[in-house]
This record gives C-alpha cells, structure tokens and sequence, in this order.
C-alpha cells in the first residue's frame, strides 16, 4: 500500500512513518500545501492523509482540489479540531474518514487497511471490459445480456480485477488485502478456489477470456 501524508509536525511525522514502514507500507510525507499539492497531482497513492491546518493552505482546500482533480484516492483527514461541524465540513469536501488528534497509531493503521481495502466508490461506478459490466455501486456484474450472480468475496476479487485491469496481480498480495483482512493467510489455497469459482461463472461460458494466469506472479484481467 502507497500512503502520501501532508503533515507539517516533523515529530508526528517522524513517528507516523517509521510505523508504517515496519508494517512494509510505502509511506510518502509532504511538510505543506504545496508539496502535497505536487505530490498528489503527480504520484499514484493508494491512501492520502491530510492535515488540517497546513503552512500555504488548509487540508479542506487540498481535498476539495484533489477531487476537482478527478482523483478519486480515498482520503483521511487529521485535526485536532473535534466538532461536529469540523467532521461535518471534512467530509463534504470529499473525504472518506476523520480521525482527530491525539489518536493511537493501530486505529490510524487499520482505518489506512480499511480505505485501501473497500469499494472506491468515489471511483467510476461502472467499468466494462469486453462484454463484461461490473457496477460497483449497483453491485451487480453481467456479461453480454446474462446477469452473472456472484457472492460478496466475488464480487470484490473482481472489483480488484477490473480496477487494475491489464496488471499482473498477485494473488498473495493485492487480492487478499482486497477481499480479506490482514489476519488471512496468503500463501493457503482459498484464493485459488476463489478466483476458479468466479472464472466458471464470467468466464469458462463467453469469449473472449479475461482471466488468464501467470505462474508464480498472479493474474491479469483483460482481453
């Protein structure tokens, strides 16, 4: 997972990422609203944390432009103001979470999981690939004019497969942190079993293949 936090606490920091990087996250730190400004409109991140109050700017204007942007990055705001009002106002700007200052280090961590595990529903609700249709909002998937069923762990390997359409991915990796939490274990045969059961209903059936295995490195979804 890519993180990129605008902090201008240089202690804060300091402490929020030599904490992610021990739990292998690629934590990214901009001190202003400048550099955040940069960094966002020209680095892929998975998560942003955005302080309220920012030398340049405030956290609230740097959302707002971000999803101006077209970004659809999920976004944490912190502050140390803790009203209704100020949560209020961080979420109409177009934030996805709120925590305010001080907090524990393991609920920052595992709110960043849990942004970077669910629907991107701030994403484009509805992808097609060939004659497959995934509604992510809708929660629905057809191929052609047949409306496929799929469960709720299905639905979010191929919610992954379709937002990183034409990637390799991992299937010890990406899938897991997408479709369970961080307690399972990657290396057993359960994503296997998974990704064979969402094959025989969306793919086995239809031409072309979008499926397709790579030994050893994972699975590409495209044609």
């Amino acid at each position: 997972m890519k993180v990129l936090f605008v902090e201008d606490d240089d202690k804060l920091a300091g402490v929020l990422l030599r904490g992610l990087r021990e739990q292998q996250i690629d934590a990214t730190r901009a001190r202003d609203f400048a550099e955040g400004r940069e960094r966002v409109l020209s680095g892929s991140y998975d998560v942003i944390v955005l302080d309220v109050m920012l030398p340049g700017g405030s956290g609230m204007d740097l959302c707002r432009l971000v999803r101006k942007r077209g970004i659809a990055t999920p976004i944490l705001m912190l502050t140390a103001r803790d009203t209704i009002n100020d949560r209020v106002e961080g979420l109409e700007t177009g934030a996805d979470d709120y925590m305010t200052k001080p907090f524990a280090f393991r609920e920052l961590s595992a709110r960043l999981h849990a942004l970077d595990r669910r629907l991107p529903v701030l994403k484009p609700a509805r992808y097609r690939i060939a004659n497959l249709e995934v509604d992510l909002r809708a929660r629905t998937v057809h191929r052609g004019d047949r409306e496929i069923l799929l469960t709720s762990r299905e639905l979010h390997c191929s919610s992954c497969f379709v937002l990183h359409q034409d990637e390799v991915v991992g299937s010890g990796t990406a899938i897991t942190a997408k479709v369970w939490d961080e307690n399972h274990d990657p290396f057993s045969k359960v994503i296997e079993v998974l990704i064979a059961r969402l094959r025989r209903k969306i793919d086995d059936a239809f031409e072309p293949k979008l499926i397709h295995t790579f030994r050893g490195a994972g699975y590409r979804f495209g044609i």
